[in-house]
């Protein structure tokens, strides 16, 4: 199983970015999929999941409504989309699947909102 995350970057208060966690190694949409996030000295948090068919998603209420979650099968991959960007969404974010009982994490894409 591999998880590789991308888009993060150095952004403004409300600005907007799309990040993208692509999956291999295990049969991705039969798996739900999660977004975490870790601000420095925080612990990680839920962000986001998404069932496999996609017909199932949450955020956390710290992000409803500015944070989409979505997913396209044929490609293997998971996005999240991130609008009206506020300094405290400043954090590593991390995709995450849950195959066989076993956690599997990204490397991570780093997220900063700053003026």
């Amino acid at each position: 199983v591999q998880l590789v995350e991308s888009g993060g970057g150095l952004v403004q208060p409300g600005d907007s970015l799309t990040l993208s966690c692509a999956a291999s190694g295990f049969t991705f949409s039969e798996y739900r999929m999660r977004w975490y996030r870790q601000a420095p000295g925080k612990e990680r948090e839920f962000v986001a999941y998404i069932s496999g068919p996609g017909g199932t998603l949450n955020v956390a209420n710290s992000v409803k409504g500015r944070f989409t979650i979505s997913r396209d099968n044929g490609k293997s991959t998971v996005y999240l989309q991130m609008n009206n960007l506020k300094p405290e969404d400043t954090a590593v974010y991390y995709c995450k699947v849950v195959v066989e009982a076993h956690d599997y994490w990204g490397q991570g894409t780093q997220v900063t909102v700053s003026s």
